[in-house]
């Protein structure tokens, strides 16, 4: 979907005006929260007792495959705690996120750190965000063989799962190099520490739930455990994928356009679903609103989209789901031509319109 060239090169308003709209609706509520996080931590706790004590494989699977849409919805609820917005409770909001993301072995600190400060403070901007960044086609001519390969996988639209584990998880996430983490700091390590942890729980729970009660160990461990954590790993590939990648949406290479660009509104698509599945995913995908104000809890997201929709009309990319939307998206994103602003197949072959005079500048 493509933005009116007219309405874009209305002004929009500053960040701080468009905040304000939303202060209203921002009140965060713990009791609401709480339930939230008890509900869904029973649902993981039931899918996993279904995935351990069914008896027919396939309903054990079945139940894997709930678990991990579960770990989804617990790591979205653990997101809001990290960006504060859960509760008006810092410490609370805190002790939740650790608990919230360990079914997904997210450490929070690191998570923080990735997350709230470089990819909302610089959301699509070459060399901060590193989210789903896309190559030139002079750097991917550059990259060796095995590289472009991958870069090839990762952006087929069949392997999001592949792409967090890898490029997001391992390493950024879990023990990060010093080459990627300059900054040590104990509460990464401990947070790395807290996620190994519960791994080694889950593991070895599985594996003497499958001696209690006669099961394969390493089936149970397939069903119990990396399915889960497969599925996951999916969800959260594709989700982080589409919130920023659209045949409309603007990448930059220029700390000074990006900015000009007010990108808190214009790098952001808001996909939209039937009402059921984006209740399911507790609202992630009224993904502007998110990113105009972190302080927006996920219970009030719907509401903020459509005011700010309805305030801003043409400004905000709003995409109906379908699949062949997607895939036509991966087959069309492929690299990225900054200078014209512009995706481009892997021969640099241009696959969408330009965007270089597409600045909707600031009022």
């Amino acid at each position: 979907m493509s933005l009116s060239p007219a309405i874009q090169a209305t002004p929009l308003p500053h960040r701080k005006i468009l905040r304000s709209w939303l202060l209203p609706i921002s009140t965060k509520n713990t009791g609401l929260a709480l339930a939230m996080s008890v509900a869904d931590l029973a649902l993981f706790a039931a899918c996993m007792a279904g995935a351990v004590l069914a008896r027919h494989p396939a309903v054990q699977l079945l139940m894997g495959l709930l678990a991990g849409f579960m770990i989804a919805r617990l790591f979205i609820l653990g997101h809001d705690a990290c960006h504060q917005s859960f509760t008006p409770h810092r410490r609370l909001n805190r002790w939740l996120g650790r608990l919230l993301f360990l079914p997904s072995l997210t450490p929070y600190s690191l998570w923080d750190v990735g997350h709230n400060i470089v990819h909302h403070g610089y959301t699509n901007l070459s060399g901060f965000d590193f989210v789903w960044q896309p190559a030139t086609l002079q750097a991917y001519e550059s990259m060796p063989a095995w590289k472009r390969a991958l870069e090839r996988a990762w952006r087929s639209g069949w392997a999001p799962w592949l792409y967090y584990l890898v490029e997001i998880w391992w390493k950024r996430l879990y023990f990060p190099s010093r080459a990627v983490m300059p900054t040590r700091r104990g509460i990464f390590v401990a947070d790395g520490l807290l996620v190994s942890a519960a791994a080694a729980v889950w593991v070895a729970g599985l594996v003497v739930a499958a001696g209690s009660t006669g099961q394969s160990a390493a089936w149970l461990l397939a069903v119990g455990f990396f399915l889960p954590l497969l599925v996951w790993n999916g969800l959260i590939g594709f989700v982080v994928y589409v919130h920023h990648t659209h045949t409309s949406i603007a990448w930059y290479d220029n700390k000074k356009s990006w900015s000009d660009a007010n990108p808190f509104v214009s790098t952001t698509v808001h996909l939209t679903f039937n009402s059921f599945f984006g209740a399911a995913l507790h609202h992630i995908m009224e993904h502007t609103a998110h990113h105009v104000d972190m302080g927006v809890p996920l219970y009030r997201l719907k509401q903020a989209q459509a005011m700010l929709e309805a305030r801003l009309p043409g400004h905000i990319v709003v995409q109906p789901f379908s699949w062949r939307w997607y895939f036509d998206t991966a087959r069309r994103c492929k690299l990225y031509d900054f200078e014209r602003r512009q995706w481009t197949d892997f021969a640099g072959k241009p696959t969408s319109e330009s965007m270089a005079s597409a600045v909707s500048p600031q009022g």
